[in-house]
């Protein structure tokens, strides 16, 4: 794979870094598109090309991607569920119009090959759990239209050009890789676990948890946690099923399991040892009481296996990574 030269737009973010690690060490060339925003100087390879640059520089992209490319991996897409709802203008021109210029940059360049960062906020509130591929669209959220309406153009042009696609649909990614080798924390987290982390840190009084009467087993909502690392597994499994097959797909990746809130609080507490300050707070508007993904079809189309599916050693590697300089 040295001569398999492989574009990560957004990997010197928290999900890019370790999508771009993986790809390393799975013997590819690769070089990182990033306009740092969100990304972060330590969480850049030696091994890896850097080239600093914005999806809505169409000059850039295009100057960039003539140098040639076996696949694309894009993960540049801003993803605050709550920011897309108030400045749906900033999601617009980010997360789709530099998306589309990222495809017109590939066909222009001959580039056939990509493997999108989606999400499971294209479902919305399920109408069933497990959530399966054929599950309806049904975003609640103006990040999660983002995500869809790329889905449609992607495959629109996999219908028009030589185009192929594979995108991932995320559940709730968690941890860090397990060798400490990436270091960079999310800026202004938005997430349970690192929030829960900031509790366990002392940065943060307390954790506020949203809802405690869903119709669930303790009444907090439920979610499937997927490693970063199974999710960067798949990232690379996703490369090199397009470099052999020209076909396309959208996949869920989760863990067929579901953790609830105070799940995750007292798992967290077991890894560090001490309690942790909480209290509950009202429902937030537009969170469903389970979400859960099926992954039979990752298994099936990427022979993809997650391997952290113990949430004690998920939250392990998290913490890990808060006590390493201490």
């Amino acid at each position: 794979m040295a001569n398999t030269k492989v574009l990560v737009i957004g990997g010197a973010g928290y999900i890019g870094s370790h999508v771009v690690k993986a790809l390393l060490e799975s013997g590819f060339s690769v070089t990182v598109y990033d306009n740092m925003s969100s990304g972060q100087t330590c969480n850049l390879f030696a091994d890896a090309a850097f080239i600093k640059g914005d999806i809505l520089d169409v000059e850039k992209l295009n100057t960039v991607m003539a140098e040639g490319f076996d696949a694309v991996v894009h993960l540049a897409a801003k993803k605050a569920v709550g920011e897309s709802m108030e400045n749906p203008q900033l999601y617009a021109a980010n997360n789709l119009n530099g998306s589309v210029n990222i495809f017109n940059a590939m066909v222009n360049n001959g580039i056939k090959n990509i493997v999108f960062s989606s999400s499971a906020a294209v479902f919305g509130a399920p109408q069933y759990v497990p959530v399966d591929e054929k599950h309806p669209l049904n975003p609640m959220s103006f990040y999660g239209y983002t995500k869809m309406q790329i889905e449609q153009v992607m495959h629109w042009f996999a219908r028009l050009k030589d185009f192929h696609f594979i995108a991932l649909r995320y559940f709730n990614a968690v941890g860090y890789a397990a060798d400490g080798s990436i270091t960079g924390r999310e800026k202004n987290p938005q997430n349970l676990l690192p929030i829960i982390m900031e509790v366990a840190t002392g940065k943060r009084n307390k954790l506020h948890v949203f809802g405690n009467d869903y119709d669930t087993p303790d009444g907090t909502c439920v979610r499937d946690y997927v490693h970063v690392t199974d999710l960067a597994t798949a990232h690379v499994a996703a490369v090199q099923k397009l470099l052999k097959e020209p076909q396309s797909y959208c996949l869920n990746l989760g863990t067929n399991k579901g953790t609830s809130v105070l799940e995750i609080i007292k798992a967290t507490e077991r890894v560090i040892g001490k309690k942790l300050p909480y209290d509950f707070a009202p429902r937030r508007a537009g969170d469903p009481a389970v979400i859960v993904a099926t992954n039979e079809m990752a298994k099936k189309v990427l022979n993809w296996h997650p391997q952290y599916t113990d949430i004690d050693k998920i939250i392990q590697t998290t913490w890990n990574l808060e006590t390493k300089d201490k």
